[in-house]
């Protein structure tokens, strides 16, 4: 692992200045406003080195001079998106919570056969892509022994970075040490070079995810609204509880009645008016 600290002082060092109080003030309120998530000061050292990779990226003299010209001289409209990726944080894993997609096989999907419809998913907070391709295998292994199954998967993040990290699906050989081995050998393609420790997903299975970029706090989501299970979770937790409550409304609203919402195990929704019952596990229930 690199030496942050080391690499954060070779930044002073170079006189790409310190991040003031003022312009921390800035971005986390554009942050805010353009993604629900609160950067609280605590944040302020994390923002501080991310925001030097973009400084160096754009050449600019300072962290101060990257700020100004985003805010100040509107002359890096584009930079406000690489801004949105440098500082979502994206943390995932595959089989995450695992009696999640337990549920998916034992309960939902007998569920929907037997409704006799194409089953729709979404992976509303997907990151580099870990849990839709976690999906896309475990329902392709159950299909396995019910060719009558139907489904699609969308899998969308604010961050068109992750976005194309998932799209290529390239992974860690350590990353996918949770998919049971039956399922790597099915679905995971390795290097021809013993010594590059990637694989990839087969093409299979990287067919079966459709990828978008959707901000979740926007009014209105590109989706169709009769999906049967969503997945967001562990991503409430970076919300304020008022966007909290608005993302999940507007997320029950695309679910078709007796969908599931699955959340995570950070997340909360005690309190909320939505038209969701609780299952258990941070499973809900559109009414």
């Amino acid at each position: 692992m690199a030496n942050t600290g080391a690499a954060l002082m070779s930044d002073f060092d170079g006189g790409l200045g310190r991040l003031d109080n003022a312009d921390f003030e800035r971005v986390a309120s554009f942050i805010l406003s353009a993604t629900g998530i609160k950067l609280t000061p605590s944040k302020k050292t994390m923002v501080e080195g991310r925001l030097y990779r973009r400084v160096r990226a754009l050449g600019l003299g300072t962290i101060s001079a990257y700020i100004a010209s985003i805010f100040d001289h509107g002359d890096c409209d584009d930079e406000v998106v690489n801004l949105i990726d440098a500082l979502t944080t994206n943390k995932t894993d595959f089989f995450r919570e695992p009696a999640h997609f337990n549920f998916i096989t034992r309960t939902a999907l007998p569920e929907f056969i037997e409704a006799g419809h194409a089953v729709k998913f979404w992976s509303a907070a997907c990151s580099i892509g870990a849990e839709p391709y976690t999906l896309a295998m475990v329902l392709s292994d159950f299909a396995l022994n019910r060719p009558d199954l139907r489904f699609s998967i969308l899998a969308s993040d604010i961050s068109t970075e992750v976005l194309a990290t998932a799209a290529r699906a390239v992974f860690p050989e350590e990353m996918v040490e949770p998919v049971p081995v039956v399922m790597r050998q099915r679905y995971l393609l390795r290097s021809n070079n013993p010594t590059n420790k990637v694989v990839r997903m087969a093409p299979e299975i990287r067919n079966l995810v459709r990828f978008a970029r959707i901000n979740l706090v926007d009014d209105r989501y590109p989706v169709e609204r009769d999906m049967d299970v969503i997945f967001c979770r562990n991503l409430l937790i970076y919300f304020d509880r008022e966007t909290q409550e608005a993302v999940v409304r507007q997320l029950s609203a695309h679910l078709r009645p007796g969908g599931y919402l699955i959340l995570g195990h950070t997340d909360s929704i005690t309190g909320m008016t939505v038209p969701l019952d609780p299952l258990g596990h941070s499973i809900f229930r559109r009414k």
